[in-house]
């Protein structure tokens, strides 16, 4: 078994509350309220704005060419397909520039965002631990959903990205090289990289929950004055 399936065992709980989580849910049979969704396309944006940037990092730090211009593709499918896709969803939604300039990443987007980071230190098989759950767990979440009909046409394009062909090529290739970067590790390394795996996982799915929440830095008694980067 590559560390990869291992990985993907080892956090089976965690990814069945992902996909049970009443964001998932009411996305797949359209009752998820609109203002959830789109706060959670806010976040998303910021996030897959940071995800590509750490990509690049890893192409940076790629071994051979090949490798190098594999992430640095996928660096590139980030930033032109899925922001394309929030940019679809920022007209249909009716975002306004306002509502862009205003933006404030929430405290579970800026902690995962963090913990991309943090991997980022290391070489580029922590980075990857760190960035497959968001491949992975979508694009389960695309097969899953597949037969889901939900009336709203939004809901419906978010589904059918995930379940499509290229984004499973994509998720495919890195799964693969997940296990390529892992051969020959020590198993100290390789539970750093399902630690960094299993921390992604959790994220993922406090992503839903902030979202559900539409969660800010709002604490009782006032408000955390929380200057992040955009």
């Amino acid at each position: 078994m590559g560390i990869s399936k291992e990985m993907r065992k080892e956090n089976e709980k965690l990814w069945e509350s992902s996909f049970h989580h009443p964001f998932v849910k009411g996305l797949a049979d359209g009752t998820l309220p609109k203002e959830v969704f789109k706060f959670y396309v806010l976040q998303d944006a910021y996030y897959l704005s940071h995800f590509a940037k750490v990509q690049a990092i890893a192409a940076s730090k790629a071994t051979d060419l090949k490798m190098t211009q594999a992430f640095a593709h996928h660096a590139e499918q980030t930033c032109v397909a899925e922001l394309q896709l929030h940019q679809t969803f920022v007209q249909e939604l009716g975002i306004t520039e306002q509502e862009v300039k205003d933006f404030k990443p929430s405290p579970s987007a800026y902690g995962y965002i963090t913990h991309l980071y943090y991997a980022a230190q290391g070489d580029i098989a922590d980075i990857l631990a760190a960035l497959l759950p968001c491949y992975w767990l979508y694009y389960e979440i695309g097969t899953r959903f597949s037969e889901a009909k939900p009336e709203d046409p939004i809901y419906q394009k978010w589904l059918e990205t995930y379940n499509s062909e290229w984004f499973a090529a994509l998720v495919n290739e890195q799964i693969d090289r997940m296990d390529e970067l892992a051969d020959g590790k020590t198993e100290e390394q390789k539970n750093r990289l399902k630690e960094l795996f299993r921390i992604s996982s959790y994220y993922e799915w406090t992503f839903w929950q902030q979202a559900w929440d539409q969660q800010t830095w709002d604490v009782e008694g006032g408000v955390l004055d929380a200057s992040v980067p955009s």
